[in-house]
């Protein structure tokens, strides 16, 4: 076991958030337990994680998005309420990290996809640097968009939404997890023959077919559930606490 400050400080020494302007706040959410003896990670405080750490007998929960936004109306009403309930009733400790968790090199939530996807960081791109430029770790790679697509699908086990050149042989690949949209521009100005991210706006497509370069569309929930459990994962261990990863399913 251990206390609450020194696994905020354990998370905040691994993840530095001093050096990301994001878009909420990164750290303790909601206050709870004082010692803590199991993690839940997740991907997103939903109420359907809250009740299934409950259920876990977990004491705290480390997802990537939390409660508390920027520009939020600030009232505590609604579903927010009843996901506060949950969580200060049972006493169970709310730690979020955005931009810091999608950044860090080794366990964040760009370079864990790019591990699974079994891609070779090379270089950092775009606004913070959290774009990911590199290369397939196989010799071979893909002979093409379609087939980089169905890799894709495979790994992840949803559907991909593949816009541009299906057939262009694909040798640099640009990825960024999540809602990364903007990030395409960037990727095209890298060299990136595709890009990978979560969700696809309506000017996507048409960047896409007017430049030549390539983008998949692998879902935001899909492209950010490796990040979390690997740096809860290492974070517990460094306590000897006990720690679970509870993948609540989102088509999004």
């Amino acid at each position: 076991m251990t206390d609450r400050t020194q696994l905020l400080q354990a998370f905040d020494a691994l993840l530095q958030p001093e050096r990301f302007s994001d878009y909420g706040p990164n750290g303790l959410q909601v206050e709870g337990a004082i010692t803590v003896r199991k993690i839940v990670s997740g991907v997103t405080a939903s109420r359907a994680l809250i009740e299934a750490a409950i259920a876990a007998q977990a004491d705290t929960i480390f997802v990537h998005h939390g409660l508390f936004w920027r520009g939020q109306d600030g009232r505590i009403t609604g579903w927010l309420k009843a996901r506060l309930a949950l969580l200060l009733s049972h006493d169970i400790n709310l730690f979020a990290y955005h931009l810091p968790l999608d950044a860090h090199a080794e366990l964040g939530n760009n370079a864990q996809l790019g591990l699974k996807l079994g891609l070779r960081t090379l270089s950092r791109f775009g606004e913070q640097c959290l774009g990911c430029l590199g290369e397939a770790m196989e010799p071979s790679g893909f002979s093409s968009a379609e087939m980089l697509a169905r890799h894709i699908e495979f790994v992840l086990n949803r559907p991909v939404a593949l816009v541009g050149p299906a057939q262009r042989a694909i040798k640099k690949i640009a990825w960024c997890s999540g809602g990364a949209q903007s990030y395409f521009e960037a990727a095209i100005a890298a060299g990136a023959d595709a890009f990978i991210t979560g969700e696809m706006s309506e000017p996507q497509a048409h960047l896409a077919r007017e430049c030549g370069v390539a983008y998949l569309a692998c879902g935001h929930h899909a492209s950010e559930r490796y990040g979390a459990p690997a740096v809860a994962a290492q974070v517990a261990a460094q306590f000897g606490l006990a720690h679970e990863f509870i993948d609540i399913d989102n088509p999004a």
